[in-house]
């Protein structure tokens, strides 16, 4: 777990974030992670962004993480989940990084006097987030949830998870040629069974689930939603039919990052605009960047 520092622009995808990265490796997204920061009355929870699998703060929130300051928002954020070594995180055990989210809580807290944080999750970080809330006993500590492109069901691993049912060992065979984080968040997996036993909500959280039926990730998409009582699933195409932007492109979506700040900021809420987006957007510069997707796209998960 690091907490990064060094202050970069917003990029335009997942390409320049990496670009940028590769110069300043221990970027954070504008104004994120001023731990000087303290909570306005319009904006008392602090609000924390939990990045993908074999990815950073920076590279998923370059772009949302400025515009949740410039709201007014004290903004943080962590890599979690890395290996020794290596220059991305989120790639390691998910329990172990679930717990690196409660750690990180704890000192935002602290640092800011708040009562309560809000999180944002992006895929993998939506589902260490919400196994935070739900399984480590973050819930009093957290206001609202948010999940963009969450895997709150999982995937089909390479179309092995039927297969696994019968024969739990492909799992382990699949960490072999995935990172385990990826593996952990299968359809049927171990993680994802105890992510969602005894209901995937828990009382007094808000939570919000901001889904693509295109999501090139996560099929069937409705494998997104939350069914617990009380949660909120957004589906992009609903909101505006021609944005078929999928899952490599959604923290860079201009609409996506509407709805985001609507949802934390409700009494500030402007309509997205919507607009054209082509099927596969990002894809292309999300594989150059050298992101897991490209890794593990057949796996369901980022």
């Amino acid at each position: 777990m690091a907490t990064p520092r060094y202050p970069g622009p917003p990029q335009p995808d997942h390409l320049g974030a990496k670009r940028f990265l590769e110069e300043h490796p221990d970027a954070v997204p504008m104004g994120v992670n001023d731990f000087g920061c303290r909570p306005g009355a319009d904006h008392p929870r602090p609000v924390i962004l939990a990045h993908g699998t074999d990815s950073t703060a920076y590279s998923d929130y370059s772009v949302i993480g400025p515009q949740l300051v410039a709201a007014g928002f004290c903004v943080f954020a962590v890599n979690y989940g890395g290996k020794p070594g290596d220059d991305t995180y989120g790639t390691q055990d998910i329990w172990t990084s679930s717990a690196q989210i409660g750690v990180f809580v704890e000192q935002v807290l602290a640092a800011t006097g708040a009562a309560q944080v809000d999180l944002v999750g992006f895929s993998q970080g939506a589902n260490v987030t919400r196994y935070y809330i739900n399984k480590l006993g973050g819930a009093p500590k957290v206001g609202q949830w948010v999940g963009i492109a969450s895997p709150s069901y999982g995937g089909v691993l390479y179309g092995l998870v039927p297969v696994a049912e019968e024969h739990p060992i492909i799992f382990d065979i699949a960490e072999l040629v995935s990172s385990v984080a990826a593996v952990q968040q299968a359809a049927g997996s171990p993680f994802m069974l105890a992510l969602n036993a005894g209901g995937d909500t828990v009382p007094g959280v808000r939570y919000t689930t901001i889904g693509s039926r295109v999501d090139e990730m996560i099929q069937p998409f409705d494998n997104i939603a939350l069914r617990g009582p009380g949660a909120v699933n957004l589906v992009l195409q609903d909101l505006c039919p021609i944005n078929l932007t999928g899952h490599f492109h959604m923290v860079y979506d201009r609409l996506v990052q509407q709805v985001v700040l609507n949802t934390l900021d409700p009494a500030h809420a402007r309509r997205p605009v919507c607009e054209y987006v082509p099927l596969g957007a990002g894809i292309a510069e999300t594989l150059e960047a050298g992101q897991s997707e490209s890794a593990d796209l057949g796996s369901s998960v980022k």
